[in-house]
């Protein structure tokens, strides 16, 4: 019998002994209750770690809150159509380890190199099946697994952050471009407000500082439009660089319903796998100073030997004793870092609800207040062509109108920022499935 074959048979032996110790037959359950017959490998892999994990399962099934079809979808489909995933690298890496990982319970074979004798690199084999190791190979398994978590929270919250990035460029071009269509409508009307007192200053009824003044307001308006003018091209070139096609076109605003208690928000669910994976890594530290105990043998030169061995997979030191304890606070610090990332997760979304309850509000008396500022300069223009005011008046009154126009359209923008700011916190900008 060569000596590979007798490698194969003592493996084997080392085999049948670990599946009488092995503990945890979950793996296997996992994957033949995922793994269907109509699936794809690709397929079979996702739903085994969905299966496997409840942090996958609530990523893949957040559902995006941008309507089909609206200018915020058609957005954040351009933009994540350009993105290069660098996060999507890291969770393959992540995936590939805890592939490598769930196997980590079975033997090990490899040669036995002697630094005497090279013929022994090929005619000699070790065989090592770990049988007791206080739970370190599935703390490995473990944390494999919430390695795996960790980059797919990691791959979401890229994802949902370069949506709301390229979101919050179209809204400063959007709101660049509403503004721009308000100061051209100002301009056009102080400038027949300036036409007016430059012909009664011409006929020596009104005095020349008052179109000095209207000169200026003017040339104030100009300002402002140029300088919206930048910001719109700007934003657009900014977000074009962002997308796989020129974002120019789209126009309007889309409706972003978030509820802020539908899901829990992604900073949570960060802390939730890394706490399992601090906690896994507490265990293996753990083990690490406790003795396990192994089976394995040597076959080769015609001899074959088998036993138990038990060791530690690091020496005992009057130390020992105290970093066993540094371990166990590991594990619970762990626990507390999810516990203030609840806390911390909650303070934003209220602060966000509260943000989100103010500007509604504010938007709502600033409508309120434009529309009295509207009625006021038809009165005031009114009293004007009954010779009753003087054109300085209604350019007052017109001005405070312009005002007020300005203020509820920076106020609508601030109230659509908001509802995405809120919406990347919960990872609902873009759908769990297809990230």
């Amino acid at each position: 019998m060569g000596t590979v074959t007798r490698g194969f048979l003592l493996a084997g032996v080392c085999l049948a002994l670990a599946g009488c110790w092995r503990d945890d037959g979950s793996d296997a359950e996992v994957s033949r209750a995922a793994a269907g017959p109509d699936l794809r490998p690709d397929e079979v892999a996702r739903a085994k770690e969905a299966a496997g994990s409840e942090i996958i399962r609530d990523l893949q099934a957040r559902r995006s809150v941008l309507a089909p079809g609206s200018s915020f979808d058609q957005v954040a489909g351009s933009v994540l159509a350009a993105y290069s995933r660098s996060a999507e690298a890291d969770l393959l890496s992540a995936r590939l380890r805890a592939e490598a990982a769930s196997k980590n319970w079975l033997p090990r074979v490899g040669p036995n190199i002697s630094l005497t004798s090279l013929s022994d690199l090929v005619s000699q084999l070790i065989v090592e099946q770990v049988l007791f190791d206080n739970g370190r190979k599935k703390a490995e398994r473990d944390f494999a697994k919430a390695d795996v978590e960790v980059a797919a929270v990691t791959l979401a919250e890229d994802v949902n952050g370069r949506v709301f990035e390229a979101l919050s460029l179209y809204l400063d071009a959007a709101q660049a471009r509403e503004r721009l269509v308000l100061e051209r409508r100002t301009l056009e009307d102080m400038s027949h407000f300036e036409w007016i007192m430059s012909e009664r200053v011409k006929g020596g009824v009104s005095d020349m500082s008052d179109l000095n003044i209207l000169r200026s307001r003017l040339a104030e308006i100009r300002e402002v439009m140029a300088g919206q003018q930048e910001a719109e091209a700007t934003a657009l070139a900014e977000l074009n660089a962002m997308a796989a096609r020129p974002l120019g076109g789209v126009t309007g605003l889309s409706e972003v319903p978030v509820d802020a208690g539908s899901v829990q928000s992604l900073d949570v669910l960060r802390a939730m796998a890394e706490a399992e994976r601090d906690t896994a890594e507490a265990v293996m530290a753990r083990a690490g100073f406790l003795p396990g105990l192994t089976a394995g043998g040597t076959v080769g030169n015609g001899d074959t030997s088998f036993g138990l061995n038990l060791r530690s997979e690091q020496l005992l030191g009057l130390g020992t004793g105290a970093q066993l304890k540094a371990v166990d606070a590991d594990k619970e610090a762990a626990k507390r870092r999810r516990a203030q990332a609840d806390e911390d997760s909650n303070r934003v979304v209220q602060r966000l609800e509260g943000q989100l309850s103010a500007l509604s509000r504010q938007v709502g008396e600033a409508s309120t207040l434009r529309d009295t500022a509207k009625a006021n300069l038809d009165l005031f223009q009114a009293q004007y062509d009954a010779g009753q005011r003087d054109v300085m008046d209604v350019v007052g009154v017109y001005e405070t109108f312009a005002q007020r126009q300005a203020r509820a359209l920076a106020l609508k923008y601030e109230l659509a920022l908001a509802r995405l700011e809120l919406a990347r916190h919960l990872g609902v900008l873009a759908e769990g499935s297809r990230i």
